[in-house]
């Protein structure tokens, strides 16, 4: 993985070794469904994409891994190489740092392993809402962890069901994928209380979905 830059960061272990390591470890769970080339390639798009946005960059190399993992998942999915057992859904707002990390916790919550969910941003936020974390502390569902993160097309591809929240037409159209738009007020800028407010209409919408999907085996 030379021909890759990646700046060294002071005081911790050189982020390219960090990347080949996770590099590595990818290579050996996605064998036998994509090359090293390609496997490489979403890695460092991957981390590329996260250090244009991140607050906080002493964690990227983990982030990027995580997050290629997910992308390689989605499109292994959608070619058929890795089978959807459950209902795939996939939460779109701006920036990923408020209504779609919302939603995507509460609809985890309510599903219980019955649906698989994914968040993704048009325009990805540094870091999460503030007040998000606390009105999400408050139920007690902990999202310091969680990170905005870009739409890509393999997260679109693999869903059975995309939801937007106030991103416009961001979001490519595919055949055989049901299409949902939660009006919904952005929480950044909004005091405690209305954050509390959009996150329990979420809850409610969250809740509906789940049993819809459930239901109809999605």
């Amino acid at each position: 993985m030379s021909q890759h830059a990646v700046p060294t960061m002071p005081g911790i272990t050189d982020p390219h070794d960090l990347l080949r390591a996770a590099a590595q470890r990818l290579g050996a769970q996605f064998s036998g469904h994509f090359a090293e080339e390609t496997i490489e390639r979403y890695l460092f798009e991957s981390y590329t994409a996260l250090k244009r946005t991140a607050a906080i960059t002493a964690y990227l190399p983990t982030l990027a891994e995580a997050f290629a993992r997910d992308r390689l998942t989605a499109l292994a999915q959608s070619r058929g190489t890795i089978a959807r057992d459950v209902p795939e859904v996939l939460l779109v707002c701006v920036q990923n740092a408020g209504r779609s990390q919302m939603a995507a916790a509460l609809i985890e919550r309510h599903a219980q392993g019955r649906v698989h969910v994914r968040s993704a941003g048009s325009r990805p936020a540094p870091e999460l809402e503030p007040a998000v974390l606390q009105v999400m502390a408050e139920v007690g569902l902990d999202l310091s962890t969680h990170f905005p993160k870009p739409l890509t097309d393999d997260v679109v591809r693999a869903a059975d069901v995309v939801n937007t929240m106030g991103c416009g037409d961001a979001c490519p159209l595919y055949p055989g994928t049901t299409y949902l738009d939660w009006a919904l007020e952005d929480p950044e800028h909004r005091s405690i209380e209305e954050v509390r407010a959009i996150r329990d209409q979420i809850d409610a919408r969250a809740r509906a979905l789940v049993e819809e999907l459930v239901e109809r085996g999605a």
